[in-house]
């Protein structure tokens, strides 16, 4: 069992808190209910709103701040950040919320087991 694996380091790659081998993901975002490598019950690690809350404020403000140095700077038409910024917007907020779900359950599940 892989227990001493930085948080960090479970987050980027998606792996199980307790083994460190198992993904932790079903699909993009769905945590799967056990690891399938160690068996570890996944259910009872929810992120909730946290997750999309960062997305939401970090993603959002540097996006706003980019927007406005690239309307000042560059003044293109309006077309233009309208291809543009979804495009930048939509992936890294997924990545954002993924690694933030994994880090989170990976914290919970740290945190529980010290706890008992």
């Amino acid at each position: 069992m892989n227990t001493g694996a930085p948080v960090w380091k479970l987050a980027l790659l998606g792996r199980c808190p307790r083994c460190g081998q198992g993904a932790l993901f079903r699909g993009v975002l769905d945590i799967r209910e056990t690891c399938d490598a160690c068996g570890l019950d996944l259910r009872a690690h929810d992120a909730g709103d946290g997750p999309a809350v960062a997305g939401i404020f970090v993603i959002g403000a540097l996006t706003v701040g980019l927007a406005i140095w690239v309307d000042v700077r560059f003044t293109p038409p309006l077309w233009v950040h309208a291809l543009l910024w979804p495009a930048v917007v939509l992936p890294l907020s997924v990545i954002t919320m993924r690694i933030a779900k994994a880090a989170l359950a990976a914290l919970q599940w740290r945190h529980r087991r010290e706890s008992r």
